[in-house]
C-alpha cells in the first residue's frame, strides 16, 4: 500500500470527536475502507471566507479537524474563499450582509494564510482559491450555475425561509452563495467536506452538484458552533466573546478561566486536545473541583498553540495575579518622553496594542477598564506625565510599565 491507515473504527472515533454529525456515515465508512484497501488518501474540503482578519478559537475548529484527516493520512484541501467572502455568506443571518471589495478579502486571506501553520501540516495540504474558476466564468455559465436550483429550494433553507416570512430583503447574489460553496466541491473533486452546523444547507448542495456531474458524493462532518466566553452566543470577534489564536499566552489563559463552568465540557472537547477519558474525569465535580477544571481547559487551549511551557507559566502568572493579587512579572514596558504622552496614545501605541484604534481606547476608558497605580482613568486625552514607574492596567488581566 501507498499508505499504512489506521482502521477505519479508529479512524472514524478520531473524526467524530467533537462533532455535531457525520453524514452518511455509511457512505464514508466505504470511502475509509476503499481508502485503506487501495492505499489513496482521501481528499478532505473546508472551505474559509476571509471576512475578518485574524483567527479566534472558533474559527479553529474545523481546521482541527482537517488537520484530524491530515493525522490520518488524508489529503486536506483548503479552498480561500475570495469570491465567495465578496458575496458573503448568509447562513444563519437574518439580515443582508455587505458585499466585501476584493482588497479587503485580500488582506484578510493573507493573515490566515500566516496563521495555518499553527494548525495545519505542510504536507498533504493543498491551498487554493475558488477565484481560480468563478473569474474565468463568463455570465452565460454563472447563469446555468444559477439555473441549478429553484427559489422554492432555496426558501427550504430556513434561514432564508424566516427572513422571506419576515419580509426581510434577500438578495438575488444571496442565493449565489451555496451554489457556490457547492460547485467548489464538484472542482477539486472532494470526498469530504467539513462545515459547521449553520453549514449544513450548503454542504448537501454540493453533494447534489457532485452527484449530478457523474461524482460520487462528499460525506459531511459537521462542527458544533461553540458559544464563546460568555457562554451564550456563538464565539466572534465582532460580538467580543473571543479568544484569538494568536494572542499572548497569558491572555488566551485569563479569557479561558473567565468562561462559564458549563463551557467546560465543549472547550475541553473543542479547543483542546485532552482526551476524552481526563474530559470526563474533569467535567466530573464531585471528584474536580470547577476551578481546577478550567485551568486544566486553559492550559490545554494555551498548550495547543504555545507549548506545555508557555501555559505552565500562564497559568503560574494568572494565579499570582488574582489568586495572591501580585502583578505579573513580564509586563512590557513604554518609555514616556518628557511633557507625557495622551492616554488614547498610549493604549494604541504600537508597543503595547492595547487597543486597535482610538475609538477602541476611548471606548475602554468610558467603560472604566483603564487605571493607573488602581486609579480608575475617566479621560481618554488626558496627559500621562510619571515622574516615576507606574502600572496601567486595562481590564482585569493586561499590564503595563510606564516609565520615563
Amino acid at each position: 500500500m501507498a499508505h499504512d491507515f489506521l482502521p477505519v473504527d479508529e479512524q472514524l472515533a478520531r473524526i467524530k470527536r467533537g462533532a455535531e454529525d457525520v453524514f452518511p456515515e455509511d457512505e464514508l465508512r466505504k470511502k475509509l475502507e476503499k481508502s485503506r484497501a487501495t492505499g489513496t488518501p482521501l481528499r478532505v474540503k473546508l472551505g474559509v471566507d476571509p471576512t475578518a482578519p485574524d483567527l479566534t478559537l472558533g474559527n479553529a475548529v474545523p481546521l482541527w479537524k482537517l488537520r484530524t484527516f491530515q493525522d490520518l493520512g488524508h489529503v486536506a484541501v483548503l479552498i480561500i474563499g475570495d469570491y465567495t467572502a465578496q458575496v458573503g455568506d448568509p447562513s444563519g443571518r437574518n439580515s443582508l450582509r455587505p458585499m466585501l471589495t476584493a482588497e479587503d478579502v485580500a488582506a484578510h486571506a493573507q493573515t490566515y494564510i500566516d496563521q495555518l501553520d499553527r494548525i495545519l501540516l505542510k504536507e498533504r495540504l493543498e491551498i487554493r482559491r475558488n477565484g481560480e474558476w468563478f473569474a474565468a466564468m463568463n455570465f452565460m455559465e454563472v447563469m446555468q450555475l444559477a439555473g441549478r436550483m429553484t427559489v422554492a429550494q432555496m426558501l427550504e433553507r430556513d434561514d432564508f425561509n424566516k427572513r422571506y416570512t419576515s419580509q426581510q430583503p434577500i438578495s438575488v447574489h444571496e442565493f449565489l452563495y451555496p451554489l457556490m460553496q457547492g460547485w467548489d466541491s464538484v472542482v477539486i473533486r472532494s470526498d469530504v467536506e467539513l462545515g459547521g452546523s449553520d453549514q449544513r444547507f450548503n454542504l448537501i448542495v454540493g453533494r447534489d452538484m457532485q452527484r449530478s456531474d457523474g461524482q460520487a458524493p462528499q460525506a459531511i462532518v459537521i462542527n458544533p458552533l461553540v458559544p464563546g466566553t460568555d457562554g451564550v452566543i456563538k464565539m466572534s470577534k465582532s460580538k467580543g466573546n473571543y479568544v484569538g489564536v494568536t494572542e499572548a499566552p497569558s491572555e488566551q489563559f485569563g479569557k479561558c478561566m473567565s468562561v462559564p463552568d458549563t463551557m467546560l465540557r465543549p472547550w475541553l472537547t473543542c479547543f483542546t486536545d485532552v482526551d476524552e477519558a481526563q474530559i470526563d474525569a474533569l467535567c466530573n465535580g464531585d471528584k474536580t473541583h470547577p476551578r481546577d477544571a478550567k485551568e486544566a481547559m486553559a492550559k490545554g487551549v494555551v498548550t495547543r498553540y504555545w507549548g506545555a511551557a508557555a501555559a505552565d507559566e500562564a497559568a503560574a502568572g494568572f494565579r499570582r495575579v488574582f489568586a495572591q493579587g501580585k502583578l505579573p512579572d513580564d509586563m512590557p514596558e513604554l518609555t514616556i518622553p518628557a511633557g507625557g504622552l495622551p492616554l488614547v496614545e498610549i493604549l494604541t501605541s504600537e508597543t503595547l496594542a492595547f487597543a486597535k484604534s482610538r475609538g477602541e481606547a476611548r471606548r475602554l476608558v468610558k467603560q472604566g477598564g483603564v487605571k493607573i497605580d488602581d486609579v480608575k482613568q475617566d479621560d481618554a486625552e488626558a496627559i500621562i506625565d510619571p515622574t516615576d514607574e507606574v502600572v496601567l492596567k486595562v481590564g482585569k488581566r493586561r499590564f503595563a510599565k510606564l516609565v520615563r
